[in-house]
Protein backbone atom coordinates (compact mmCIF):
# COMPACT_ATOMS: atom_id res chain seq x y z
CA UNK A 1 0.00 0.00 0.00
CA UNK A 2 2.86 2.80 0.79
CA UNK A 3 5.58 2.47 -1.30
CA UNK A 4 7.48 5.04 0.81
CA UNK A 5 6.81 7.75 3.74
CA UNK A 6 8.85 11.02 3.14
CA UNK A 7 8.66 13.35 6.12
CA UNK A 8 9.90 14.57 9.38
CA UNK A 9 11.84 12.25 11.51
CA UNK A 10 10.73 13.52 15.18
CA UNK A 11 12.06 10.59 17.04
CA UNK A 12 14.43 7.78 17.32
CA UNK A 13 13.85 4.44 19.29
CA UNK A 14 15.81 1.17 20.12
CA UNK A 15 14.12 -0.69 16.80
CA UNK A 16 12.03 1.93 15.55
CA UNK A 17 11.76 5.42 14.32
CA UNK A 18 8.53 7.89 14.25
CA UNK A 19 7.68 9.97 10.91
CA UNK A 20 5.51 13.29 10.79
CA UNK A 21 3.61 13.31 7.79
CA UNK A 22 0.84 16.14 7.62
CA UNK A 23 0.29 16.19 11.73
CA UNK A 24 0.17 12.30 11.97
CA UNK A 25 3.35 10.64 13.48
CA UNK A 26 3.88 7.13 11.56
CA UNK A 27 5.84 4.29 14.16
CA UNK A 28 8.24 2.44 11.60
CA UNK A 29 10.10 -0.33 13.08
CA UNK A 30 13.56 -0.35 10.99
CA UNK A 31 16.64 -2.02 10.85
CA UNK A 32 19.95 -0.25 13.17
CA UNK A 33 21.76 -0.20 10.23
CA UNK A 34 18.30 2.18 8.99
CA UNK A 35 18.15 3.96 11.80
CA UNK A 36 21.80 5.13 11.88
CA UNK A 37 21.29 6.05 8.51
CA UNK A 38 18.56 8.35 8.57
CA UNK A 39 20.56 10.93 10.33
CA UNK A 40 19.52 13.20 13.34
CA UNK A 41 16.29 14.17 14.80
CA UNK A 42 14.23 17.04 12.71
CA UNK A 43 15.53 16.43 9.93
CA UNK A 44 13.54 15.66 6.37
CA UNK A 45 13.76 11.89 5.62
CA UNK A 46 12.59 9.04 3.21
CA UNK A 47 11.78 5.72 4.46
CA UNK A 48 11.15 2.66 1.97
CA UNK A 49 8.25 1.32 3.77
CA UNK A 50 7.11 -2.60 4.06
CA UNK A 51 3.51 -3.39 5.52
CA UNK A 52 2.66 -6.01 7.65
CA UNK A 53 -1.42 -6.39 7.85
CA UNK A 54 -2.57 -9.10 10.85
CA UNK A 55 -5.85 -9.60 12.18
CA UNK A 56 -5.90 -7.00 14.59
CA UNK A 57 -2.67 -5.17 13.84
CA UNK A 58 -0.84 -2.82 10.79
CA UNK A 59 2.93 -2.50 11.39
CA UNK A 60 4.82 -0.71 9.31
CA UNK A 61 8.40 -1.75 8.42
CA UNK A 62 10.89 1.04 6.82
CA UNK A 63 14.16 1.11 5.50
CA UNK A 64 17.10 3.81 4.30
CA UNK A 65 17.70 1.75 0.97
CA UNK A 66 15.54 -0.10 -1.41
CA UNK A 67 17.86 -2.58 -1.36
CA UNK A 68 17.60 -3.35 2.58
CA UNK A 69 13.72 -3.27 1.55
CA UNK A 70 14.39 -5.57 -1.11
CA UNK A 71 16.33 -8.33 1.08
CA UNK A 72 14.13 -7.36 3.94
CA UNK A 73 11.09 -9.02 1.87
CA UNK A 74 13.37 -11.87 0.45
CA UNK A 75 14.22 -12.61 4.05
CA UNK A 76 10.77 -12.95 4.99
CA UNK A 77 9.70 -15.51 2.53
CA UNK A 78 11.81 -17.85 4.55
CA UNK A 79 10.10 -20.70 6.85
CA UNK A 80 10.44 -19.62 10.19
CA UNK A 81 11.77 -15.93 9.65
CA UNK A 82 9.18 -13.24 10.58
CA UNK A 83 9.85 -9.42 9.97
CA UNK A 84 11.09 -8.67 13.46
CA UNK A 85 13.79 -11.74 12.84
CA UNK A 86 14.44 -10.31 9.34
CA UNK A 87 15.06 -6.91 11.28
CA UNK A 88 17.69 -8.87 13.57
CA UNK A 89 19.85 -9.79 10.48
CA UNK A 90 19.32 -6.81 9.06
CA UNK A 91 21.00 -5.26 11.65
CA UNK A 92 23.86 -7.39 11.93
CA UNK A 93 24.65 -7.16 8.37
CA UNK A 94 23.95 -4.77 5.32
CA UNK A 95 22.30 -5.95 2.66
CA UNK A 96 25.74 -6.57 0.58
CA UNK A 97 27.03 -8.69 3.32
CA UNK A 98 23.64 -10.56 3.58
CA UNK A 99 24.37 -10.93 0.00
CA UNK A 100 27.59 -11.97 0.00
CA UNK A 101 26.84 -14.63 2.40
CA UNK A 102 23.96 -16.18 0.69
CA UNK A 103 25.99 -16.41 -2.10
CA UNK A 104 29.43 -17.95 -0.69
CA UNK A 105 27.14 -20.08 2.01
CA UNK A 106 28.36 -18.79 4.85
CA UNK A 107 25.81 -19.33 7.20
CA UNK A 108 28.27 -18.46 10.43
CA UNK A 109 28.21 -14.66 9.56
CA UNK A 110 24.51 -14.83 9.33
CA UNK A 111 24.11 -16.43 12.61
CA UNK A 112 25.59 -13.94 14.17
CA UNK A 113 21.96 -12.45 14.17
CA UNK A 114 19.91 -11.87 17.64
CA UNK A 115 17.98 -15.40 17.02
CA UNK A 116 19.61 -16.94 14.87
CA UNK A 117 21.04 -20.01 15.15
CA UNK A 118 22.98 -22.25 13.06
CA UNK A 119 20.29 -24.04 11.46
CA UNK A 120 18.04 -21.19 10.61
CA UNK A 121 20.87 -19.72 8.93
CA UNK A 122 21.31 -22.46 6.59
CA UNK A 123 17.66 -22.50 5.78
CA UNK A 124 17.78 -19.10 4.80
CA UNK A 125 20.75 -19.97 2.73
CA UNK A 126 19.21 -23.01 1.26
CA UNK A 127 15.67 -21.34 0.09
CA UNK A 128 17.15 -18.25 -0.93
CA UNK A 129 19.91 -19.75 -3.00
CA UNK A 130 17.07 -22.29 -4.19
CA UNK A 131 14.58 -19.15 -5.41
CA UNK A 132 17.94 -17.18 -6.92
CA UNK A 133 18.87 -20.33 -9.07
CA UNK A 134 15.54 -20.83 -10.42
CA UNK A 135 15.33 -17.16 -11.53
CA UNK A 136 18.95 -16.98 -12.79
CA UNK A 137 18.13 -20.51 -14.88
CA UNK A 138 14.94 -18.73 -16.87
CA UNK A 139 16.66 -15.51 -17.35
CA UNK A 140 20.42 -16.76 -17.74
CA UNK A 141 18.81 -18.33 -20.96
CA UNK A 142 17.10 -15.27 -22.35
CA UNK A 143 20.93 -13.56 -21.91
CA UNK A 144 22.58 -16.35 -23.93
CA UNK A 145 20.20 -16.04 -26.81
CA UNK A 146 20.15 -12.12 -26.47
CA UNK A 147 23.92 -11.99 -26.29
CA UNK A 148 25.38 -15.31 -26.71
CA UNK A 149 27.34 -15.15 -23.78
CA UNK A 150 26.66 -17.39 -20.64
CA UNK A 151 27.86 -16.76 -16.90
CA UNK A 152 29.99 -18.81 -15.95
CA UNK A 153 32.62 -18.46 -13.44
CA UNK A 154 32.32 -19.12 -9.85
CA UNK A 155 32.75 -15.69 -8.88
CA UNK A 156 30.61 -14.31 -11.31
CA UNK A 157 27.56 -16.49 -10.73
CA UNK A 158 28.30 -16.04 -6.41
CA UNK A 159 28.27 -11.97 -7.88
CA UNK A 160 24.59 -12.13 -9.46
CA UNK A 161 23.54 -14.07 -6.51
CA UNK A 162 24.91 -11.41 -4.23
CA UNK A 163 23.02 -8.69 -6.27
CA UNK A 164 19.64 -10.90 -6.31
CA UNK A 165 19.37 -11.03 -2.81
CA UNK A 166 19.19 -6.84 -2.81
CA UNK A 167 16.29 -7.25 -5.62
CA UNK A 168 18.22 -6.75 -8.35
CA UNK A 169 16.91 -8.99 -11.22
CA UNK A 170 18.57 -11.50 -12.90
CA UNK A 171 19.16 -9.94 -15.90
CA UNK A 172 20.32 -6.81 -14.37
CA UNK A 173 22.74 -8.40 -12.24
CA UNK A 174 24.25 -10.78 -14.64
CA UNK A 175 24.62 -7.85 -17.13
CA UNK A 176 26.68 -5.61 -14.44
CA UNK A 177 28.90 -8.77 -13.57
CA UNK A 178 29.58 -9.46 -17.25
CA UNK A 179 30.59 -5.84 -17.79
CA UNK A 180 32.81 -5.16 -14.49
CA UNK A 181 34.19 -8.79 -13.49
CA UNK A 182 38.26 -9.51 -14.91
CA UNK A 183 40.06 -12.48 -13.62
CA UNK A 184 41.93 -11.81 -10.22
CA UNK A 185 38.55 -10.24 -8.85
CA UNK A 186 37.42 -11.18 -5.25
CA UNK A 187 33.53 -12.16 -5.00
CA UNK A 188 33.67 -8.50 -2.59
CA UNK A 189 35.10 -6.30 -5.42
CA UNK A 190 32.90 -7.91 -7.96
CA UNK A 191 30.05 -6.79 -6.50
CA UNK A 192 30.75 -3.50 -5.02
CA UNK A 193 31.70 -3.03 -8.86
CA UNK A 194 28.39 -3.91 -10.16
CA UNK A 195 26.34 -1.96 -7.85
CA UNK A 196 28.47 1.04 -9.07
CA UNK A 197 27.66 0.65 -12.10
CA UNK A 198 24.26 -0.39 -11.92
CA UNK A 199 24.08 3.21 -10.17
CA UNK A 200 25.84 5.09 -12.62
Amino acid sequence: MFEFIKGNLVHKGLDYVVVEVGGIGFRIYASMNTIAALGEANSQVTVHTHMNVKENEITLYGFATREELSSFEMLITVSGVGPRMALNVLSTLTSSELGLAVATEDYKTIAKSKGIGPKLAQRIILELKDKIKKSMDVDQIETAENTGVMIEGNIEKDAISALMVLGYSAKESASAVRKVYQKGLTLEETVKLALRKMHG
